[in-house]
């Protein structure tokens, strides 16, 4: 049985996170969502559990049966290792997202033998969750950039 586990702040989840999660869910017997804190910023935005559970409102809505969604606290890797999973999954949107994620996978696969996939986040996937705060922030209409469920999280 091949498990991936894809990793992210997820604060919030956007349509690029769920293509990754869609064509994942393709590519494995089961997907595991790990919600995590990402130490390069410095605050949440949103309840993480709160976000799990929108994630799994998403999950069922798509009809993504093979997708389960957790929290985590430790690095990702040893995450995915708990949860028995044997890929890591992170999604691209562009050639600077790849440099990045390709260091990490490198040193992913270094500390831990998990081998790492990437996957395009899509057409929407250029929209960042930083960046579909700050359009909200700033009253325009974000909801062609999260599913539903996460559009009603995150409304203030």
């Amino acid at each position: 049985m091949r498990k991936g586990f894809y990793a992210g702040s997820f604060d919030p989840f956007t349509n690029g996170h769920l293509h990754v999660v869609k064509n994942s869910a393709e590519l494995f017997d089961e997907v595991i969502v790990g919600i995590g804190n990402n130490k390069e910023k410095t605050h949440r935005r949103f309840d993480r559990n709160a976000m799990r559970i929108a994630i799994e409102k998403v999950m069922e809505s798509e009809g993504l049966k093979n997708v389960k969604v957790i929290i985590f606290d430790n690095l990702a890797v040893d995450a995915a290792i708990e949860n028995g999973c044997d890929t890591l999954i992170r999604g691209v949107r562009n050639g600077i997202d790849y440099s990045k994620e390709e260091n990490l996978a490198a040193t992913n696969e270094e500390i831990s033998g998990l081998d790492t996939i990437f996957i395009r986040a899509g057409k929407l996937g250029i929209i960042s969750s930083s960046l579909v705060m700050e359009l909200r922030d700033y009253k325009k209409d974000i909801s062609r950039y999260v599913p539903e469920e996460i559009y009603k999280l995150i409304q203030v």
